[in-house]
Formats: structure tokens, C-alpha cells, sequence
């Protein structure tokens, strides 16, 4: 059946563990340089999974084995004393404990006050975030009490020096006048009038000259860039402490996918081998399976039990209309829908974008800024990453009953273009989304925000990577701080420390606490024993499912005392435990706050990313470079940080006959100069000795050079088809007669004839061009086909060093674009050959960085 459903989160990017079993991504003492080391296994089943998909990560058997004891050296150190061994109790006010919300580790990240954090209050419904910061209280409990005093690095405690406005972030130095300005001065300019018939334009000197009429959609192109809000010239607040984001704000709401339409009577679902007559509301979710029945979740059980059982539900409501009773579920035949025209496909374009056009943009204090997700999800089955137990479960039909709008009071109301009412309308502008609903199969909130290119995204993201950035200020004091902790006698504090190492070592997420109906991911903080395997003498061995479910493995040499930490953290503990039993995300970035003011484990993550970043970038050494070699330079470095923060993917279906036919075309290439090379080789004998063209086609021999010619010959003839084809056609609609049969049979023996003149060359070490040239265009023609070789091979190796790696994640949370910016400046590399369009239109305000700019 034809399903009514959009396609959601793409789930095929899985894992290479491989990669993180290369990468300690360690920055070890403030070096922020990444070390490589390799290390061989002695146990096949600890070897990372190289080509696991993430299903099969996530299918993976819990690691519930009884563990051998380990050997471990022994030593006459008094840091193996035991700890405090009562377990931290958490805090009481008015008799209740006191709960503080984690902050959520995702890659998408949102300014102070917009984040849809999750807060489950006592009847398990989501409550409002305060809008105010309140102060934390500072913890003074008995069983956190070091037992000895412990020498501290000053400024650990109360407000830090290092906080104050002399060590400010430091941000985009603001321009002597904005273009607008500019624009003003250069236009009260008396100037020469232009010719008539012309339009002037203007050049670097500020004066008018003539040029011809540009284009109406050149004009429009201008006439938007020069639209564009520079919110970063306008001393713009690093802190995002939470103020007011708005003051007016004016927009559609969302837009509702259209009802069902029924399936022709013809088409029906099979049953038993006969066809079933459903009622349309029971045919619309047969037919979100039937979407997916070539897809993996078709052969997976959860999400076919998950399906049947909700399936079962509506049809107890929506029973077949002819009675069939339908008590097993296996759907044998998939509905197509008829094929349409192209015009009819551009029609169905042209009708959807004018309807959806009102809804992409929004009013923001005047503004028209463009708004992101602004269509309500279409119901569907949830598909979920990994092993979700609830993957294949119904997603209701978001209804306007189900919306809460966020506008401004004086903005009309819109209307929403299907039957219903808002749920609620607030006017709350300390956060940025538009719109937020409930949805009904996991319990996730779902927001509207403004469009990654608006000034609100930009100012978020600004705040965040000036965040990392003030970080470099005070990362060696803290480092001291949680090093001194590693050998605390408190037990709370060890744990804490050996946590900040971790995640500042390698970068690991913080991690949260999973509910029982969310797929089994953890954090840094929520590892348990199962999760870390110590090897002698100072390896530790990191084996679970990390965010979106997606298998983080790694052996890395640790500190020997950490080393020591996570023995004792594991004794007299199942494999179900917690590793770290008296650290949470929440205490975890209290304490974090007390170091430096704003700083999350999240923060270490972005500074990690971008210090180590521009570290390798600056390890290059670009001097007279090609272009594909600087490219290949920053994909390189990007991928060894994509690999420290494991954005990890499968490698596409599709890639090794995508790498077959880029080594294919690497070898036309070869062919190419080869026959110039031989055309030259006849022109003059000399050039034989000449060790630029001696023979460098190693890999081509003569079998492939059959199969080439044949392929190039077919081509041609079935180019001379298709011109002769639509020759005739024009001539038919000139009112002429169309040509005879003959003409295309002369043109296919013209082709002909040329491979079999090149057929006889071959092994002659002659060729005779089919085109005559000068000798010296041939040499010029091979050096630009040895350039263009040499590029090719260089694409070849940097697509397949990166097939199970995802490199736009990090580009886009991680790795501050000033340092791309700067970066293609000093090598003069257009920015277009590394950010898409969609980057430069997120990141604005680093597209103006001095060359000199760093992290």
C-alpha cells in the first residue's frame, strides 16, 4: 500500500569502532595536539567493530558475564586506602529530596532558556523551566566531609578572579562602519550619470561605472544579502544569560499534513491471500508498514510487535469493513502508487510551496527572519535509533488541539488550516521557539525554532563557541584541581575527578539517566561496570552504546592512577552497577559552574573539538600546496575529530560502486594522457626521454583498454541516437520533414571507423589525435590532465578514508567556523569548498574573521 508518511531521522549512520580503537584524542596537560597510537587485541572478541551497522551495535548482547578477576600490580601506594564508603545522600528541603534537572547532552544546541529540557515533576507531566537562574546552594553535607585537608590550587572556590572583564571572551572586532553606513555615504557621492540603456555598478573605488543590465534574480540576490540582519556588529551578549530574546513577534504557527487520502478501491492489503476491505482509518497505518516493508525495520521484531499491537488497536475502533478478523500480522504485497509525469511533479511543487510559503517566515522585532521546522510531523511509525523498545509504535496525527503557540500579545492569531484550536497561546519572550507539542509515542517534546541562519541561532551559537573559547583561560587550573581529586579521600570527589578526566581526555558526553521505555544509551557519568574493562598495566578498555545508540569503542592508556580509581570503583560491584554510584550530570556541572562561570561537561566537548582542530590545521604544512591537497589537509583533520567525538556512520550501501567508478574514471583519465603521450611520442621521438611523460600507467593494460574503448564507443553511439532524435523532433515542429535513417547509420560508421583506427594502435606506442594539434598544445593539454590525475586520486583516497565518518556533525556543533574561515583565508581556499550553503548561511558572523583569527 502507499503510505501517507514522510521519512523522519535518517537511521543508517551507525558505527566504526575501528576508528576509535585508532584515536585517543587524549589532550593531555593542556597539549591540544590528538596522539594515534594502535595497540593490537589478543581476544578476537574484543576487536573493534569495523563495519557493524548501528542496528547490529545496538543488537549486541548485554555484556552480563561473571568477569574473570584481574591481575593487577601490585603496589605499596596509600591511594589504594578505602574511601568513604557510605553512599552520598541526596539533598532535603522541607522534607522532600531536592532534585536538579541534567542538562541534556545533544549535538543540537540552543541559547540559555530555549533548551526543550526535559523536567518530569511528581505526576510525571513536563513543567515550565524558570525563567531566573536561582543560586546554588553549597553543599556542606556530613558524608562528603574530606577526612583530611586537602591542598587546594587557588581561586577553586566562590567567585573566580579569572571571571572578571578582563578575560572576557574576546569577540569579532566590530567594523569602523556597518555596510549599510557605507552604502549611505557612497550614495551621496555625486557620480558621473551612466550611459542610457545601462545600469551602473559600482566599483572597489566607491565610483559608478557602466555595465550592462544584470539579471532580475542577480537584482534579488544582491537585494537579500544585503537584507541580512549583522546582529554581531551590534555588541552582541556572550553570556545568553536567559534575558529577553524578542520584542514582538509575529508568525502562522505550523502547518498540518494533509488528511488521508484512501487508496483507489482497487488496491487492497492481502490476507490470508485474499484482500481485505479496510475502513480508512485502519488502511492509513497499514499503509505506514507497507512504506517500509523493504527497509531493515520490516525484519526487525520489536518494531513489527510494537506496529501490530497499536495496529490492532485501531482496528478494534475501525474494524474491516467486509469482517475479515486478522489475528497475525504478514503483509505480502507493497501498493504502488501510479508513476506521475514530471509536469505533473512540478505542479505538485509549484501548489505546495505556495501553500507552505506563508509559514517560512516569522516577524521578529520587525524583522523577517525565516522559521525551521514550521510543518507539523505527519503521523507514521516511530522508527527510533537502535534498539528502542518502542520503535514501531503509532505516532498519532498532531492535531492543532495539540499545539502550543509562543507569539507576541499584540500579534494577530492565526489560524490554523485545519479544523481545531491551539491548545494554549503564551507570549513568552525569553526563549526562542514558536510552537512545542507532546509527542504521543515516546513522550518527547517537540519545538519550532527559527531557521539556523537567523539571528537568534546565530547569537546562540556565537555564545556557545565564545563559551568554549573563554575556557582556554582557565583549563590548566582546572585540570590541576580535578588531578589533586584524583586521590581524594572523599569518594565523591575521585569519582567526580575521574569523570572530568574522562570527559576531558576524550571527550565523552555527559550522559543522563534513562528511563525504562528509552533505548539503553549512556554518558561519561552513567557508565556502568559492564562498560569498562581494565587491562594491565594501564589500559582501560570503553565498550557501550553512546548517543543514538551508537557503539563507542576504545582502549586508551590512562593515568595510573585513574587507573587504580576505576578498580576500586568496580569492587564489590555487579556488571548492572554503576561505575560512578555518587556522580550525576547535575552535580557533575555544579561543580564545573564553580570552576568557571557557564562551563557544562558539554562546553569541554565543543572546546576539546575546536582547540584540537586548529592545532592539527596549524600542523600542516601548506606551502605551495595544491588545492585538493588542502582539502584533503582539513577533511583529515576533521576526521580525526570527528573520530575523537565519535560521530560515527556506516559506511553507504552504495560505496564501493560509487569507489569503483571514481577509480574507473581515474583510469579514463590515465587513458587520456596516455594517447596524448603517444600523439606527442610521434610528433617528436625526444620527448621519450624526457622523465615528465615517461609511462605512468601502469594500471591500464590491455584487457581494460578493450573494455574502455568498447564502452566509450557505445557511448558515443548512443549520444548520436539521442542528437539525431531530437533533431528530428525540432525539425517536426518547424514544420520540416524529419531526416532518413541513413544519416544516423553514416554518423554510427564515422564512430566505427574512429575505434577501429584506435584499435589498431594499440601496443604501437602511437596514436594520431583525433583533432590535429601543436606540439606545444599537446604538452600543455597532458600537464593540465597530470594535474587533474593527481586531484582525482587525492578525491579518491579522502572519500574513502571518510566512508564511516561523519564529518557535518562536527562542523556544525562542534568546530568553531571562525576557525574554517580564518583558515581558508591564509590558504586561499574558497569557503564554498568546505561549508555548503546552508553553513555560510548559519555562520554569517565568521565569515568576516581577520585571516590571523585562532581559537
Amino acid at each position: 500500500m502507499a503510505s501517507n508518511a514522510m521519512d523522519v531521522d535518517d537511521n543508517s549512520s551507525t558505527t566504526t569502532a575501528a576508528a576509535n580503537g585508532r584515536q585517543q584524542g587524549a589532550i593531555m596537560n593542556g597539549n591540544s595536539a590528538l596522539k594515534d597510537t594502535h595497540h593490537e587485541m589478543s581476544d578476537d572478541d574484543d576487536l573493534p567493530l569495523s563495519q557493524t551497522t548501528r542496528s547490529d551495535a545496538a543488537s549486541l548482547p548485554s555484556r552480563n558475564l561473571k568477569r574473570k578477576k584481574p591481575v593487577y600490580a601490585e603496589t605499596s601506594s596509600d591511594d589504594d586506602t578505602p574511601l568513604a564508603s557510605s553512599p552520598a545522600k541526596p539533598r532535603k528541603s522541607n522534607g522532600q529530596t531536592k532534585v536538579k534537572q541534567a542538562t541534556s547532552d545533544t549535538d543540537n544546541e540552543y541559547a540559555p532558556g530555549d533548551a526543550p529540557t526535559k523536567r518530569r515533576a511528581s505526576n510525571g507531566r513536563a513543567s515550565k523551566p524558570p525563567k531566573k537562574k536561582v543560586k546554588e546552594e553549597t553543599d556542606s553535607g556530613g558524608d562528603d566531609k574530606p577526612t583530611r585537608a586537602t591542598k587546594r590550587v587557588p581561586g577553586r572556590k566562590g567567585k573566580l578572579e579569572s571571571d572578571s572583564a578582563e578575560e572576557a571572551p574576546s569577540l569579532p572586532p566590530k567594523k569602523a562602519a556597518s555596510r549599510k553606513r557605507v552604502k549611505e555615504e557612497e550614495d551621496s557621492m555625486e557620480a558621473p550619470k551612466p550611459r542610457k540603456g545601462r545600469k551602473t555598478k559600482k566599483d572597489e573605488s566607491g565610483s559608478q561605472s557602466p555595465t550592462k543590465a544584470k539579471g532580475k534574480k542577480k537584482d534579488q540576490k544582491e537585494e537579500q544579502q544585503e537584507d541580512v540582519f549583522r546582529w554581531w556588529e551590534n555588541n552582541p551578549d556572550p553570556d545568553g544569560d536567559g534575558s529577553i530574546k524578542w520584542v514582538t513577534l509575529e508568525h502562522n504557527g505550523v502547518i498540518f499534513p494533509p488528511p488521508y487520502e484512501p487508496l483507489p478501491s482497487g488496491v487492497k492489503m492481502k490476507y490470508n491471500g485474499s484482500p481485505v476491505d479496510l475502513p480508512p482509518e485502519a488502511e492509513e497505518v497499514a499503509g505506514f508498514y507497507a512504506a517500509l516493508l523493504e527497509s531493515d525495520h520490516a525484519q526487525d521484531k520489536t518494531f513489527n510487535k510494537n506496529f501490530f499491537e497499536d495496529w490492532k488497536t485501531v482496528m478494534k475502533k475501525h474494524p474491516p469493513k467486509d469482517g475479515t478478523k486478522i489475528t497475525s500480522f504478514d503483509l505480502s504485497e507493497k501498493a504502488k502508487k501510479k508513476a506521475m509525469t514530471s509536469e505533473e511533479k512540478k505542479a505538485a511543487k509549484k501548489a505546495k510551496d505556495e501553500l507552505e510559503a506563508k509559514y517560512t517566515t516569522c516577524l521578529l522585532d520587525g524583522r523577517k527572519e525565516k522559521v525551521g521546522n514550521f510543518r507539523a510531523e505527519p503521523p507514521g511509525l516511530f522508527r527510533g535509533r537502535g534498539d528502542h523498545p518502542k520503535k514501531g509504535a503509532l505516532k498519532f496525527r498532531v492535531r492543532p488541539e495539540d499545539i502550543t503557540l509562543n507569539i507576541g500579545r499584540d500579534a494577530p492569531l492565526p489560524i490554523p488550516n485545519m479544523p481545531g484550536k491551539w491548545k494554549a497561546v503564551t507570549h513568552d519572550n525569553t526563549v526562542t521557539w514558536l510552537a512545542n507539542w507532546t509527542e504521543n509515542s515516546n513522550g518527547n517534546h517537540k519545538y519550532v525554532f527559527l531557521a539556523a541562519g537567523s539571528s537568534l541561532k546565530g547569537q546562540s551559537d556565537m555564545q556557545k563557541f565564545e563559551k568554549a573559547r573563554e575556557l582556554k583561560n582557565h583549563v590548566d587550573r582546572i585540570r590541576q584541581n580535578y588531578t589533586a581529586d584524583l586521590r581524594s579521600k572523599v569518594m565523591a570527589d575521585r569519582q567526580r575527578a575521574t569523570a572530568m578526566y574522562f570527559i576531558d581526555k576524550l571527550a565523552l558526553r555527559a550522559g543522563n539517566e534513562k528511563g525504562e521505555d528509552e533505548a539503553d544509551t549512556v554518558g561519561c557519568c552513567s557508565l556502568r561496570c559492564e562498560h569498562v574493562t581494565l587491562e594491565s598495566p594501564d589500559f582501560i578498555i570503553f565498550d557501550f552504546l553512546g548517543k543514538d545508540s551508537i557503539r563507542y569503542y576504545n582502549r586508551v592508556p590512562v593515568d595510573a592512577q585513574v587507573f587504580k580509581n576505576i578498580r576500586i570503583f568496580k569492587e564489590n560491584k555487579n556488571d548492572d552497577d554503576n561505575l560512578f554510584d555518587r556522580v550525576t550530570t547535575s552535580s557533575l556541572n555544579k561543580h564545573l559552574t564553580n570552576e568557571m562561570k557557564g562551563l557544562t561537561a558539554k562546553v569541554f566537548r565543543t572546546f576539546n573539538a575546536s582547540i584540537t582542530f586548529q592545532s592539527l590545521l596549524d600542523q600542516e604544512n601548506l606551502t605551495n600546496a595544491t588545492l585538493q591537497e588542502k582539502l584533503n589537509a582539513y577533511n583529515k583533520a576533521n576526521r580525526e575529530v570527528a573520530i575523537l567525538c565519535n560521530h560515527q556512520r556506516s559506511a553507504p550501501k552504495t560505496h564501493d560502486q560509487s569507489m569503483e567508478k571514481m577509480r574507473y574514471k581515474h583510469r579514463s583519465f590515465k587513458y587520456e594522457r596516455m594517447k596524448l603521450r603517444h600523439a606527442l611520442f610521434k610528433m617528436d621521438p625526444k620527448y621519450k626521454k624526457n622523465p615528465k611523460y615517461k609511462d605512468d600507467e601502469s594500471d591500464i593494460d590491455d584487457d581494460w583498454v578493450v573494455e574502455h574503448e568498447e564502452n566509450m564507443k557505445a557511448k558515443e553511439i548512443e549520444k548520436a541516437e539521442k542528437k539525431f532524435a531530437r533533431e528530428n523532433e525540432k525539425l517536426e515542429e518547424d514544420g520540416g520533414k524529419p531526416q532518413k535513417d541513413s544519416v544516423l547509420e553514416g554518423r554510427i560508421s564515422e564512430i566505427e571507423e574512429e575505434f577501429k583506427r584506435l584499435a589498431k594502435e594499440r601496443g604501437t606506442g602511437k596514436a594520431v589525435l583525433k583533432r590535429e594539434r601543436a606540439e606545444d598544445k599537446v604538452v600543455e593539454a597532458i600537464d593540465k590532465l597530470s594535474d587533474k590525475i593527481k586531484a582525482f586520486k587525492l578525491q579518491i583516497v579522502d572519500r574513502d578514508a571518510g566512508k564511516e565518518v561523519a564529518l557535518g556533525t562536527s562542523k556544525i556543533n562542534y568546530l568553531d567556523p571562525r576557525i574554517t574561515a580564518a583558515w581558508c583565508q591564509i590558504h586561499d581556499v574558497p569557503i564554498e569548498k568546505i561549508f555548503s550553503k546552508t553553513l555560510v548561511t548559519k555562520f554569517p558572523w565568521a565569515m568576516e574573521v581577520e585571516k590571523d583569527w585562532k581559537f
